[in-house]
């Protein structure tokens, strides 16, 4: 079950929610929170639903099918994270991913309302909080004074006062335009994964990331295996990715559906096709110490 805002530009919400999660061979229940007033180079506003109308529209579904995992995107106002967390309490044994988006072209104390609640309330029910790297520290750890940007284990231990076990952090700039994706938990870094830099600007990878992992959690795979295929995933839908409109770039959720289709025309495949997914070698998830 994932709890998002609608995206009308298709760039992220609860279309990439669906996309990526179905590419996982998920059942996606699908609640709507709000939505977005957005194109594809930025969000102009948000309207949210009303708690009631939230909880409502989860508790129906959930009376009828039993769920595996929990994702909670931008759900676009304190009220409603109160009622996904009363909901996610009742399902405690059930795992909850919580990704948070940039919020910058929000209200300043909108913005701080939301945090604060979502530390308070939903966190504490979050099994893995994913968001990137900026966000993450500007939110969890407003008053860090060093010199050096903290690293994954300051991040995730930040992230433990509030309850969250594991925290995946995205987007750590590293040298030679590569990227650095980490999974950590307060005591220790438990995999890494590192990609190249894409020239675009996306909009919409990480609730693509957040989604591939929840599909991929909900359908038994432990945590470190579901978070290398769902990077892998993301890193692929990147290559394959595409500017619909005038704006950013958006991940190509279902580039795998492509593929026969591409390969009949002639138009890829063969040693001409770019391989920029990750594979089971840049990724030792069993032989990786930190």
């Amino acid at each position: 079950m994932v709890f998002n805002a609608n995206d009308p530009s298709g760039a992220g919400g609860l279309s990439a929610d669906i996309a990526a999660m179905s590419s996982a061979s998920a059942h996606v229940l699908s609640v709507v929170t709000g939505a977005y007033i957005r194109d594809t180079t930025e969000v102009h506003d948000h309207v949210a639903f009303d708690e009631d109308a939230v909880g409502e529209q989860a508790r129906c579904a959930l009376e009828d099918i039993p769920v595996q995992a929990f994702k909670v995107g931008f759900v676009g106002s304190p009220e409603n994270l109160s009622a996904i967390a009363e909901i996610t309490t009742d399902y405690a044994e059930v795992p909850v991913i919580t990704y948070m988006p940039d919020l910058s072209w929000w209200d300043e104390l909108a913005i701080e309302n939301y945090l604060d609640a979502c530390a308070e309330l939903l966190l504490p029910q979050t099994t893995v909080l994913v968001g990137n790297h900026s966000t993450l520290c500007r939110w969890l750890l407003p008053d860090w004074s060093e010199d050096r940007a903290p690293g994954p284990r300051e991040i995730a231990r930040a992230a433990a006062t509030h309850g969250v076990p594991y925290t995946l952090v995205t987007g750590f700039n590293a040298a030679d335009q590569y990227l650095e994706s980490h999974l950590a938990s307060p005591e220790t870094v438990l995999a890494t994964a590192r990609y190249e830099r894409f020239d675009a600007t996306f909009t919409g990878a990480g609730d693509t990331l957040s989604a591939a992992l929840c599909a991929l959690i909900a359908g038994g795979s432990d945590l470190q295996s579901a978070c290398a295929e769902a990077l892998t995933y993301l890193d692929q839908c990147l290559d394959a990715g595409f500017q619909p409109g005038m704006g950013h770039a958006v991940p190509d959720r279902l580039f795998w559906a492509h593929d026969d289709d591409e390969e009949a025309d002639g138009e890829s495949g063969g040693d001409d096709a770019p391989d920029t997914a990750l594979d089971a070698g840049d990724f030792p998830l069993d032989t990786t110490r930190h």
